[in-house]
């Protein structure tokens, strides 16, 4: 074969591949050693208020991201491609839409692995450090060396391995990942002040006057949420008597264990090195979905021939659902810069700068600018709609207009403070 043909079957190969052998991290080195027994936990247990009304029926986690994954999937793939085997994932609300996919997406794990669903026994979780807490017996926390409390909202890539080198070496009791922000941000995030070596001498939560990052005098420390505890400091946390109330990690556990002179150290996200990114991507791209108007924008970074983020990376998959579903067909469909789901229709219509999930409908006629149509969304005959969110299953009749007129959008449907509508079921 040609050069080019030998590259082209390689990428094919490449894409098709849907196991999730142990990757060698990017820095050469086995992902996990052998004799470090690490168990991975995931947050997937949150309301989703701010993500609402696209969470009225499902859970955050759950929420559909680009044209075939979930939002989770990003933090259980990272975990299974950095080598993590043992997984538990802590539902409250909506439990059933994120038990539902993971069962679906993820029955399986190399290695003989495992991802395990844990719901609340009897008492609702309250935060995220009472969800381990009163999951610690069903966790094999007892067993572990290490424990990685992660949350499920995030879309990134990250080589959790390094993560733990990095804990290692610096004989951490837990260590923080931390992203590096402008100043000017920070006032929006949980802020890390630490010394020159990365321990943490204090959290606060979006402060007035953000400490900055040593030697980086115009950037701070923001936590993303993501623990890695030495499994015998976290059970110490969680076991002892009088810290009962205490909730949240990052307002409650580990300000108190800053208090008591523990190790706490802060990773530098920025330092993470993921194989099979792209020169044009943002190697450092982390974002918290968490709100509409940044799961709108972190689904628009996706798109284009040069994206932001890219969502196939052979080297570093982002697990997708093993359901077998049709391809999309395209009929007489104008497209510009979309993505298409499988077992949608786009018929007669034109799509620009948008993402139109599975099984959806755009039905003749139709102008699809800057959108994102969920899964079994149908869009009907000479609709117009701009900036918009169409929640799951929504039907929009022939001839609508939406997206155009704000004052009428906003007493029918929600519109954000950026200006974005979304339209849901009733």
């Amino acid at each position: 074969m040609s050069d080019i043909s030998d590259l082209a079957h390689r990428d094919a190969t490449e894409f098709e591949r849907t196991d999730f052998t142990p990757y060698r991290s990017a820095q050469g080195t086995d992902p996990l050693k052998a004799d470090t027994a690490v168990v991975g936990i995931v947050l997937a247990g949150g309301e989703g208020t701010r993500l609402a009304p696209l969470t009225a029926r499902q859970a955050k986690p759950a929420v559909p991201f680009g044209a075939r994954h979930r939002i989770i999937d990003f933090a259980l793939s990272n975990l299974v491609n950095s080598g993590v085997r043992s997984l538990y994932v802590l539902v409250q609300h909506h439990g059933r839409s994120v038990s539902d996919h993971v069962r679906s997406a993820w029955h399986t794990v190399p290695d003989d692995g495992f991802v395990n669903i844990v719901h609340p026994n009897g008492q609702s979780f309250r935060g995220t450090a009472d969800a381990v807490r009163q999951s610690l017996e069903r966790l094999q926390v007892h067993s572990a060396d290490l424990v990685l409390i992660f949350g499920a909202d995030h879309v990134y890539r990250m080589d959790v391995s390094q993560m733990i080198a990095h804990h290692k070496a610096c004989r951490a009791d837990v260590t923080v990942a931390a992203l590096p922000v402008p100043r000017d941000d920070a006032r929006s995030f949980g802020v890390i002040d630490c010394d020159a070596d990365g321990r943490i001498l204090q959290f606060l939560e979006k402060p007035t006057d953000p400490p900055t990052m040593p030697g980086r005098p115009n950037h701070c420390f923001a936590s993303m949420g993501n623990y890695c505890f030495t499994a015998s400091a976290l059970l110490r946390a969680m076991q002892t008597p009088t810290n009962i109330r205490e909730l949240d990690f990052g307002r409650h556990v580990l300000p108190r264990m800053l208090q008591e002179r523990r190790r706490v150290f802060a990773y530098d996200f920025n330092t993470n090195v993921v194989p099979g990114l792209i020169d044009h991507e943002n190697a450092g791209y982390w974002r918290d979905v968490g709100t509409l108007d940044a799961y709108f924008q972190s689904t628009l970074d996706t798109l284009g021939d040069q994206p932001a983020f890219e969502l196939d990376n052979p080297l570093w998959p982002i697990r997708l659902s093993r359901r077998a579903w049709p391809p999309a067909r395209l009929v007489r469909a104008q497209l510009h810069n979309a993505q298409i789901g499988a077992g949608a229709l786009v018929r007669d219509a034109a799509v620009t700068d948008s993402v139109i999930r599975r099984a959806a409908l755009i039905d003749e006629d139709a102008d699809i600018q800057r959108c994102v149509v969920l899964d079994g969304a149908s869009i009907g005959k000479g609709a117009r709609l701009r900036n918009v969110i169409v929640a799951q299953g929504v039907a929009i009749p022939p001839h609508a207009r939406i997206g155009f007129d704000p004052e009428l959008d906003r007493r029918l449907w929600t519109v954000t403070p950026a200006g974005l509508t979304v339209v849901s079921q009733p």
